[in-house]
């Protein structure tokens, strides 16, 4: 998975990050921190604000307080709105701004993490415009899944609105190569993984329904390599691998996303944080119990943010 920490498509390196850049004074109340500065992690424990349309981006939160034990995290589930994937473009634009505004404000983060690709294929340049503070996104790896493919057959699982992103257009053209990359937007695929978790019986052919269009032949070829380009999908992955055709390597974004963030951290400044991850969404509360058995790790009990707009 491509991590990106900057607008637009142009990094080039393997995993594809680079450093955020302010885009002009902040314009919406931040915390005043430069974002071309390493964090004071050394003096505080930081806080990190992990932002998902739902439970998927636990999938990502999990690597980042394994490298970040002393931060102190809030997650924020923006369910109200989820699935987000099938939103129309503009209206999703204008929510998430919403709503990742009004998180910044509550909780004052000394940077963000886009646990979602559909967001962040989509709103990062907006928030870095507004806010003075590091953003790291998520963006389908397209780059490496296709260096390292060795039949040249790779499958990107997405949902819908990662797939029809121009963003993700412009990753095949430029770094495909001469890999056939199949793009496939499960529109079931997440709430089939969101239901999983909360305990309730998905059966097998469920998952293998949503997931067979990434399995491709061509000729002796077929596909070697599954980009799991939403974070709701490695929290299921014992379930994927389990009905696949045939192995694969599955890319999992979250170790990426956490040594990026490691990098503009810096030093851990303690041990270990005793705070519990804070809890935040725009639905219902989310279920603690639920979140403590998923990432095992102590979280308060789920706070609802008031939203000034109703999902569409």
């Amino acid at each position: 998975m491509r991590i990106e920490a900057s607008p637009g498509p142009a990094s080039t390196g393997s995993i594809g990050v680079s450093s955020p850049r302010a885009n002009g004074p902040s314009r919406v109340s931040s915390p005043s921190l430069s974002p071309e500065t390493q964090l004071p992690s050394a003096l505080r424990a930081p806080t990190i604000l992990v932002f998902d349309s739902g439970l998927g981006g636990l999938s990502v939160f999990r690597e980042l307080a394994r490298v970040r034990p002393d931060a102190r995290f809030v997650y924020a589930a923006d369910d109200a709105a989820f699935p987000i994937g099938s939103w129309e473009e503009g209206a999703l634009l204008t929510r998430l701004v919403c709503v990742i505004d009004a998180l910044i404000a509550r909780v004052r983060p000394d940077a963000v993490v886009i646990a979602c690709n559909t967001a962040s294929t989509l709103v990062l340049p907006s928030l870095r415009a507004r806010h003075a503070i590091p953003f790291i996104g998520t963006v389908p790896a397209i780059k490496p899944a296709c260096e390292s493919s060795l039949s040249r057959q790779v499958s990107v699982l997405a949902t819908p609105g990662t797939v029809k992103r121009d963003y993700t257009q412009t990753l095949i053209r430029d770094f495909a190569g001469n890999c056939a990359v199949t793009l496939v937007g499960s529109t079931q695929l997440a709430a089939l993984a969101e239901a999983a978790m909360a305990g309730e019986s998905v059966p097998d052919e469920a998952f293998a329904a949503e997931i067979a269009p990434a399995f491709v032949r061509a000729g002796k070829a077929r596909t070697d390599a599954v980009v799991l380009a939403c974070t709701h999908y490695p929290l299921v992955l014992d379930r994927l691998q389990k009905v696949a055709p045939w192995p694969v390597r599955w890319i999992d974004p979250a170790p990426a996303i956490a040594r990026r963030l490691a990098a503009l951290l810096g030093p851990t400044a303690f041990a270990a944080s005793p705070a519990p991850l804070r809890l935040f969404s725009t639905g219902r509360p989310l279920d603690s119990g639920l979140v403590e058995t998923i990432i095992g790790r102590a979280a308060r009990a789920g706070e609802v943010l008031p939203v000034a707009m109703a999902a569409a």
